[in-house]
């Protein structure tokens, strides 16, 4: 591939945007029923290799910096009604699907899917199985859980039924970053809880670490990467803090607001400092016996896989359940309504609870995929993982070249240092400090008709 010289572009921000899927949900639209039939739009879909995904909106608290589709706690009878409801989909799903589906992987996730109790868990298993026809223990099962709600019965449940990989959301061991990110836990329950895990012999445990957290320093940050790695974890997560509209540090910032100057200055030191911690972790989690594979996922080598470790986003044939939850087409991604906003989200599970199973027999909110944004999606996804691209696959997929479809894009990168000059020909591949700019990447691959519809989005 020949990359065109140009002039050396001009530094960008670091931190722009996580990209775990392409379109992002704000730039979805509503779609009419006749737009967009469940039966219509899976009928000429592969099915014998489909990814499912539940989605389970309800936390014990909500974190300081989390944006994601979650309330705080549950009213009486709420989850039952939530499981309810969730049944009456999937009988309207898996008629869509038709007898032939098949599931080659799943996941639970939220929210917190652990907030079920160890009754209710083995009911949304059953729910995947009985109603769907996956079956969770030839598949892997991926499952997100937070200290609090890791009890031994709910993870007893949760190994007896398949789960091969649980991922535990810790963010910090050090007890007042823990705070600062307005996470309430101490450090001696989140080891309680990764003994716990430890004992129900899940053969994967991944742990999530935050880095950016006020006050945090390489020295903090060293303490967290280390009391992880002393449970010998097969994964770790490293997130850089975001701070989001709407969440309760969106709030904070928000009333902090002062000189946009000042605000400028203090938004660059804050990129530095995660760049700063970001390059400290990796180079420990390096030297502990670990890869890297992607900026934010690093495996223990040697480390059993379990071939869901990438479930999410990556390809299509992804059915999600759940409000919250997304599924893919090869023609259209699809969802519910999205919110940050805690009476919004509360508004939306209402209105998914009350549904009948006819009216989960279409689409909501989607986005139609084109030629090109296909394209945009599977270089996107592709480039953003260590081992990078062999540009044969993306030739025999679409028929092109990336070096001619994404020429300025790619010719921009090679000029920030961000494309492995030492890679084979053959291979497209992030350089160290193109993975460590990840979230700059991969929003400069976004379309103009999708950054387009994501500046126009309210949040709500």
């Amino acid at each position: 591939m020949t990359l065109t010289d140009t002039a050396a572009p001009p530094a960008v921000r670091p931190y722009q945007h996580y990209v775990y899927a392409y379109p992002h949900k704000t730039a979805y639209g509503p779609l009419s029923r006749e737009q967009a039939s469940l039966r219509e739009l899976w009928a000429d879909e592969p099915k014998d290799a489909l990814s499912l995904y539940f989605h389970i909106p309800f936390c014990e608290v909500r974190c300081g910096f989390c944006n994601l589709f979650t309330r705080i706690g549950a009213p009486d009878g709420l989850t039952t009604a939530y499981l309810d409801a969730l049944e009456r989909q999937a009988a309207a799903v898996r008629e869509a699907l038709g007898d032939r589906a098949r599931f080659a992987g799943a996941a639970f996730g939220g929210g917190t899917p652990t907030f079920l109790t160890a009754a209710e868990l083995e009911r949304l298993c059953d729910l995947a199985e009985r109603g769907l026809g996956a079956d969770l223990t030839a598949i892997p099962l991926s499952v997100e859980a937070s200290p609090a709600t890791a009890t031994a019965d709910r993870l007893a449940v949760l190994a007896e039924r398949g789960t091969t990989r649980l991922s535990l959301g810790v963010q910090s061991f050090v007890d007042a970053e823990a705070r600062s990110a307005v996470r309430p836990q101490r450090r001696a329950d989140v080891e309680a809880a990764l003994a716990r895990i430890r004992d129900a012999g899940i053969p994967v445990l991944n742990i999530d670490l935050i880095y950016g957290i006020e006050g945090q320093t390489e020295e903090s940050w060293r303490r967290s990467l280390d009391a992880a790695l002393a449970w010998q974890p097969e994964e770790l997560y490293l997130y850089p803090l975001y701070v989001r509209p709407l969440t309760g540090l969106g709030r904070h910032r928000d009333a902090a607001l002062g000189d946009a100057e000042r605000n400028a200055e203090n938004e660059a030191e804050w990129d530095e400092q995660r760049l700063r911690l970001y390059r400290h972790g990796r180079d420990h989690l390096l030297a502990c016996g670990y890869e890297q594979v992607s900026m934010r996922m690093f495996r223990r080598l040697g480390a059993p896989t379990t071939g869901g470790e990438d479930y999410a986003c990556q390809t299509d044939g992804m059915v999600g359940l759940g409000c919250g939850a997304r599924s893919y087409t090869s023609q259209l991604h699809y969802s519910f309504d999205y919110a940050v906003d805690m009476h919004r989200i509360r508004g939306i599970i209402d209105d998914y609870t009350g549904r009948a199973t006819d009216d989960f027999r279409h689409a909501d909110f989607g986005w139609r995929m084109s030629a090109e944004e296909a394209r945009r999606r599977h270089l996107l996804q592709s480039l953003l993982q260590a081992e990078g691209m062999p540009v044969a696959d993306y030739r025999t997929r679409f028929g092109t070249s990336p070096g001619d479809d994404f020429a300025t894009e790619l010719a921009r990168f090679h000029d920030r240092g961000w494309l492995d000059d030492s890679a084979a020909p053959d291979l497209l591949r992030l350089s160290p400090e193109g993975l460590a700019h990840s979230d700059a990447l991969g929003p400069a691959l976004f379309s103009a008709a999708v950054r387009e519809r994501m500046t126009v989005y309210e949040a709500k």
